[in-house]
């Protein structure tokens, strides 16, 4: 299953670092990014997760609401978010029910080895929750502000 632009979001719910939770129905009235990473406190995800924190008061100006997704747990992601000073929401996904939703679940190829993951995908949704913008295979240079500019222009 895959989402794309113009869809409402699917329904789901999630534990959250700090012991909450979130629902897709908490994403109504105000845009929100939904960003999809591999994995807690890796290079790349690390940068992206720091490029989104250091946005943080742009994206204010949005009222978006900013939150990572990701399998690992929410232990995972409190270590992460405390390390890193991290400023949003990350959700665990551990079950992957809601990576495949969104078909951020793949096939990846590293050294010639298939193996499943995450493929690194942001979704920017509208207050209504419908999907208005989506970035797929993402690199993370540079990413972070292209969502600010499409955040600043809903």
């Amino acid at each position: 299953m895959t989402v794309s632009v113009g869809d409402s979001i699917p329904d789901f719910t999630l534990p959250t670092d700090g012991g909450g939770t979130i629902r897709s129905d908490d994403l109504r009235g105000n845009p929100s990014v939904l960003y999809f990473y591999p994995k807690d406190d890796t290079s790349g995800c690390t940068k992206e997760a720091m490029a989104f924190r250091d946005l943080a008061d742009p994206f204010g100006t949005t009222r978006a609401r900013i939150v990572g997704i990701s399998r690992d747990s929410v232990a995972s992601h409190d270590k992460f978010k405390a390390k890193h000073d991290l400023n949003f929401t990350l959700a665990s996904d551990e079950d992957g029910r809601v990576c495949e939703a969104f078909g951020v679940w793949v096939e990846k190829n590293m050294y010639g080895k298939k193996y499943m993951g995450i493929e690194r995908a942001t979704f920017l949704v509208d207050g209504e929750g419908v999907i208005r913008h989506v970035w797929r295979k993402v690199k993370v240079p540079g990413h972070a502000a292209a969502v600010l500019e499409a955040a600043q222009a809903l």
